[in-house]
């Protein structure tokens, strides 16, 4: 069982394990999965201590975000976004809000939020793309763990040159089920998984296999307005929410422009929009700005990243 202060979850893991390059093709290139450590070059918001420790450690954590009244005005609009979602007459719950930023204006604008992209840009370098949003909304007493995993496991991307910026829209801390990383996990490559059934305990569907043998792991707890930052080799998870707390983030998932979409996989690119010095080479399309907020559009849009079968 994992080590934390106090002990994290220890659910069983079923069947066999899979490593992320058996889960798409990539036609006439071999799939480069392994850490490229960031430099301290022309570094705009990190320190060259904190380029260190990512490239050792394989996140950040807790980092400035957004101020009070900037994190105040988007909880506000989450709380409505939230309840427009779960009260909707379809299968939509409280983590089915995943690529919003495509109907939801505020979303769209989060990425561009000008320290994030700073941060970003120092480890990645200034041709960005964010190709994903996904809130991470833990509701009171609610009972679904987000497996130990790799985002790397899921994403059909070559190089594994990506990131997660974490906003923090509450307060997160181990009793409203804060995320855990495994410091260092990151430097261990492609990492065997296996999967697991949706039976409404867990978000997604993979855990690291031995997710039990990783013992040395880290509480990741953030002031509302907070960031964290993972490499998406890093091992994390979170256990269920078992108070009476809302535990709500969001996840902004941004790759360095040269990075490539598997054969088979080119819908993962659709919801891609350009950062900073966006994509010289045009291997990603650049969604902009939706004119309105229709986040009944995507209905139709869950599954495993929401617990849906």
């Amino acid at each position: 069982m994992p080590r934390l202060e106090t002990a994290a979850s220890d659910s069983a893991a079923y069947g066999g394990g899979m490593r992320g390059e058996d889960l798409f093709r990539f036609d006439g290139i071999e799939r480069d999965f392994g850490f490229q450590a960031a430099t301290a070059d022309n570094l705009a918001a990190l320190t060259t201590d904190q380029i260190d420790h990512f490239n050792a450690a394989g996140y950040l954590s807790p980092l400035p975000g957004l101020e009070t009244d900037e994190v105040t005005q988007l909880r506000q609009y989450f709380d409505w976004l939230i309840q427009e979602v779960v009260s909707a007459d379809d299968r939509r719950n409280s983590y089915s809000i995943n690529q919003y930023h495509q109907v939801c204006g505020p979303l769209w604008e989060l990425i561009h939020t000008p320290l994030l992209v700073d941060y970003v840009s120092d480890i990645l370098g200034p041709e960005l793309v964010c190709w994903s949003t996904h809130l991470f909304c833990k509701l009171p007493e609610d009972g679904m763990e987000v497996p130990l995993h790799q985002d790397a496991n899921y994403w059909p991307f070559s190089p594994t040159k990506s990131l997660t910026v974490w906003l923090a829209i509450d307060d997160v801390d181990e009793s409203n089920a804060a995320m855990r990383f495994v410091p260092g996990s990151h430097l261990k490559g492609d990492l065997a998984h296996t999967e697991l059934p949706l039976d409404g305990s867990v978000v997604l569907n993979r855990r690291v296999l031995h997710h039990e043998d990783y013992d040395n792991v880290i509480l990741n707890e953030l002031r509302a307005g907070e960031v964290s930052i993972h490499t998406d080799l890093l091992l994390h998870g979170s256990p269920p929410n078992l108070s009476e707390r809302r535990r709500c983030g969001i996840a902004l998932r941004y790759l360095a422009a040269e990075v490539k979409v598997a054969s088979g996989a080119e819908s993962w690119a659709h919801s891609a929009v350009h950062v900073r010095d966006g994509d010289p080479s045009k291997l990603w399309p650049n969604r902009p700005r939706p004119a309105r907020d229709e986040p009944h559009k995507m209905a139709g849009f869950v599954g495993g990243f929401d617990g849906n079968p």
